[in-house]
């Protein structure tokens, strides 16, 4: 099998669109193909899809490849217009048509600002020297895409975020869901909340609000990355953690996987008939064919899997969490979304 082939970021992209634009505001013609410097030293280039100089200002543009990364944004147009900024102002970012703009607290960009992270900032600063200059940064049909991101949970509205540390995309590192767990953490501190919860997905993640009375900014779209919540909490703690999923997921969790995926960890029918007294039923549960039907087995048994399932889970959260001040639920459902288990 060959390798998978890494991408670059949206960050990586605006910069080298608002290298070509500077260029063209300053020479009158656009360099294509544009080449940038990464944060650690690579060297890409990027062919121009757009360009326009009229006005006094310049405009280019560059259809992000995110290699082969299943990653919302690959295709997307991003663009970047330069324009002459005040003496002395620096260089000023705008958001244009979809990007978004932070309304909440706790990310790393003041309320208010056009939500491109620092990383890209910096880069862009870099190419631009100590040019008076406003930048905006715009991304084709954004606005959509943005809603199958957190963005609008995260309190970015209108578009999407301009990312990227590195300003390449590794394919399936999930790096983009990571941080955005990240961030939610961040934006429920922020607003003050003791309480979180996360869940690996839509259902448990209703339940948990439903249960508690969580608002939705403080809600984590943990998916499988139950480590990655674990990690951040141990050194940015909230009081109190809920993890909410199916028996399949947190069976995983109880046996000390910390990413959930099915590619990346699998059940273990040995491990879960350990939890179980009876003898004839842990022998049932070793055959069966996936966690529900261990559930029901136990079920009919008048063994309550469920529990002992959040239980060890539950152990194996406060593990990765090493004393860290967060107390830590855990509440296991069925496929109905039906309450099967619980430990806290």
């Amino acid at each position: 099998m060959s390798e998978l082939r890494y991408g670059w970021t949206t960050g990586a992209c605006a910069t080298a669109a608002t290298k070509a634009a500077h260029t063209a505001l300053l020479t009158g013609e656009f360099p294509d193909p544009v080449e940038i410097v990464l944060p650690k030293g690579q060297r890409p280039s990027f062919a121009l899809a757009v360009e326009r100089l009229d006005g006094g200002a310049a405009m280019a543009g560059i259809v992000k490849d995110a290699g082969d990364d299943p990653d919302v944004t690959h295709g997307a147009l991003v663009r970047s217009t330069v324009r002459p900024g005040p003496p002395g102002s620096g260089v000023v970012f705008r958001a244009g048509p979809g990007v978004g703009t932070v309304t909440k607290a706790g990310l790393p960009l003041e309320v208010g600002e056009p939500a491109i992270n620092p990383v890209p900032r910096r880069m862009m600063r870099e190419v631009l020297g100590d040019a008076d200059v406003v930048v905006e940064i715009s991304v084709d049909n954004g606005e959509e895409l943005a809603r199958k991101t957190w963005n609008p949970r995260l309190g970015i509205l209108g578009g999407l975020s301009i990312l990227g540390t590195t300003g390449i995309v590794v394919p399936y590192s999930c790096s983009a869901w990571i941080d955005s767990i990240r961030r939610g953490i961040d934006v429920a501190r922020a607003a003050g909340y003791t309480h979180v919860a996360g869940a690996t997905g839509s259902t448990s993640e209703k339940v948990a609000a439903e249960l508690y009375g969580l608002p939705e900014d403080a809600l984590l779209d943990m998916g499988d990355f139950a480590g990655a919540v674990l990690k951040y909490l141990r050194r940015h703690p909230v009081p109190r953690l809920t993890i909410a999923g199916g028996i399949g997921k947190l069976a995983k969790l109880a046996n000390g996987h910390l990413d959930l995926h099915s590619k990346r960890s699998q059940v273990d029918f040995g491990a879960l008939a350990s939890l179980v007294a009876d003898p004839e039923t842990a022998e049932r549960i070793r055959h069966a064919n996936t966690a529900l039907e261990a559930l029901q087995i136990c079920q009919r048994a008048g063994e309550p899997l469920g529990d002992l399932v959040a239980a060890r889970a539950r152990e194996v959260a406060l593990g990765v969490l090493r004393g860290a001040p967060v107390e830590v639920d855990i509440v296991v459902i069925d496929r109905a979304g039906t309450i099967v288990g619980r430990a806290s």
